[in-house]
């Protein structure tokens, strides 16, 4: 605001502030018409993953989230672009949730009008185009947003699969569980560049490693609500082709898989960072919920649903009437 009174004063002295004021709203006007924009409900749902993104990831930038210049400095930029993507995740969402009640054989109603205008792609294509006019797209953030476009994709083609009662592939399965947080990676990127780093892969390994159990840790966290709002979810698509006997067992070898690849990575730390990135996953695990810590030998895996079908049509049922007595 400094500095604005002595504009106005060559303004009023020439004659011509009005005019200049305007030309000044109408190009602004523009420019907002041109950018991409976030509601208001897409930055709550990031807000939680902003947070865990700044505690669980600055210490691989050398910088404290304790501190507020640290996170400010760079909020506009992670905040914005998480936002985006989860309005992007919600539109896709959108074209999976599901009715309860219709017959099982059938994908239920499906509202495919928002891509009318524009598929996911396209609309990804826009913060692609934002961040390059920003100065700060590389090659290997642009592959990460499309890895976005990727995980979409094989999200509606197993859980529509899984609708309709079809088999899925293992492997679709296992490529989707390692797309699913591209988003950290996308922010993790412009960390880099925002500091002005190289790209540390050693450090990226071994969180696409920790990136994996989260992922995990979080589907059997979400499992039910999975199940209901027929989004992709590991253990549902375990269950689909493995069976509901096996499922739990061939799930826990896969964790034990990755937790010892996790240990072998995590060596290649330096001790203090990888000690400092023990504490919070130890940190989150203790706070609970979705957040990035993932619970290290304490797994709990849910009984599994065998009728998806109606156990959204019992809940359906249980909020309607819950719904009446209020």
């Amino acid at each position: 605001m400094e500095g604005s009174s002595s504009e106005t004063e060559q303004d009023i002295s020439s004659g011509d502030l009005q005019p200049k004021k305007k030309l000044k709203l109408h190009a602004e006007k523009l420019t907002i018409e041109k950018e991409p924009m976030v509601g208001f409900h897409a930055m709550k749902r990031a807000n939680s993953t902003i947070e865990d993104f700044c505690r669980s990831y600055f210490m691989f930038h050398g910088l404290d989230a304790n501190k507020p210049q640290s996170i400010f400095k760079f909020l506009p930029v992670l905040c914005f672009t998480e936002s985006y993507i989860y309005q992007l995740d919600d539109l896709n969402e959108y074209n999976l949730h599901m009715v309860p009640g219709n017959n099982a054989s059938t994908v239920l109603e499906r509202e495919t009008k928002a891509f009318n205008k524009a598929s996911l792609s396209d609309m990804l294509h826009i913060l692609d185009d934002l961040l390059q006019r920003q100065g700060l797209m590389t090659n290997q953030l642009q592959n990460e947003l499309k890895s976005g476009i990727q995980y979409w994709s094989l999200e509606r083609k197993l859980c529509q699969a899984l609708s309709r009662n079809e088999k899925v592939s293992i492997q679709d399965v296992m490529e989707a569980v390692h797309l699913k947080s591209f988003d950290y990676r996308v922010l993790n990127l412009l960390m880099y560049h925002l500091t002005g780093q190289q790209v540390n892969e050693v450090h990226m390994e071994f969180l696409s490693v920790s990136e994996f159990l989260v992922e995990i840790s979080d589907d059997l966290y979400d499992y039910e609500d999975d199940v209901i709002n027929n989004t992709f979810n590991i253990l549902r698509m375990f269950a689909a082709i493995y069976g509901p006997s096996e499922a739990p067992k061939m799930l826990a070898k896969c964790i034990g898989e990755a937790e010892e690849k996790y240990e072998r990575f995590s060596k290649k730390l330096d001790p203090k960072l990888s000690e400092s990135y023990w504490r919070r996953c130890e940190e989150a695990t203790k706070e609970g919920g979705k957040m990035s810590g993932h619970a290290y030998g304490t797994w709990n895996i849910p009984p599994l649903i065998r009728d998806e079908e109606f156990f959204r049509l019992e809940r359906s049922n249980k909020h309607d009437a819950s719904a009446i007595s209020l």
